[in-house]
């Protein structure tokens, strides 16, 4: 679980310190991030692809004598982690592959796990949702505090196998509420993944574009309605 949560935090780091400023990543960052971690891409080749994408854009300002644009989005490394996760493919060919016995991370024991899920199930019971999402938002309060109750009583079971079903019951609110919601609202929200994937298009594949787009909506759906995101890795910034 720690490589987990680190994957997140160490991508962030890295990104500022090489772009050498605090900036905060945006929703599209985030999206992006976790289309990579779905996708199964090392976190190795996320860093080393970031390391590469500035080494090249360093290069181009010093030949250049700093006149060349700052990176303002992950992003814009996106095509250089891709190139990475091939080069670190095909060094693997017929090397054994590492297992990760780390054991699981002080800090997400049974109890602060079972609150978590406790305090997200009252939080989407005081949000009025429209049909159907009202209805997918009540079944999935009742299986949080199923999910609460069951660590309780049994504390040892997988946080992996947890995030998941925390993940799907988060696609289902998402579907539910994308089902519901005002065309307006959707179409607003598309044009605005596009305009802010416009200056990346010929740096990423077309699948890639498409999940970043379905994780910026995602992200964006939940937050104007003040819905919590489930993963325990949320739970790391609470």
């Amino acid at each position: 679980m720690q490589n987990y949560f680190n994957y997140f935090t160490e991508i962030e780091e890295r990104f500022q310190q090489r772009r050498g400023s605090l900036l905060m990543l945006s929703t599209l960052d985030w999206a992006l991030i976790e289309t990579w971690r779905e996708a199964g891409v090392p976190l190795e080749a996320v860093l080393r692809g970031i390391d590469s994408a500035f080494d090249k854009h360093d290069a181009k300002a010093l030949r250049a004598k700093g006149k060349v644009r700052k990176v303002n989005g992950l992003a814009w490394c996106a095509q250089s982690v891709m190139e990475t996760v091939e080069q670190m493919r095909e060094a693997a060919i017929g090397s054994a592959p590492v297992v990760d016995a780390e054991p699981v991370e002080s800090g997400f024991e049974s109890e602060r796990v079972a609150a978590y899920l406790e305090e997200n199930a009252g939080r989407i019971e005081g949000v009025q949702l429209v049909s159907p999402a009202d209805g997918v938002a009540a079944e999935v309060v009742a299986r949080l505090r199923a999910l609460a109750m069951g660590i309780r009583l049994e504390p040892a079971g997988s946080l992996e196998d947890l995030d998941r079903t925390l993940t799907v019951l988060e696609e289902k609110i998402f579907a539910a509420l994308i089902t519901s919601a005002p065309e307006e609202e959707l179409v607003a929200l598309r044009e605005q993944a596009a305009r802010e994937l416009a200056p990346y298009r010929g740096k990423m594949q077309a699948t890639q574009i498409k999940q970043v787009q379905q994780q910026f909506l995602q992200k964006r759906i939940l937050e104007t309605r003040k819905l919590p995101r489930l993963s325990l890795f949320y739970m790391s910034h609470s």
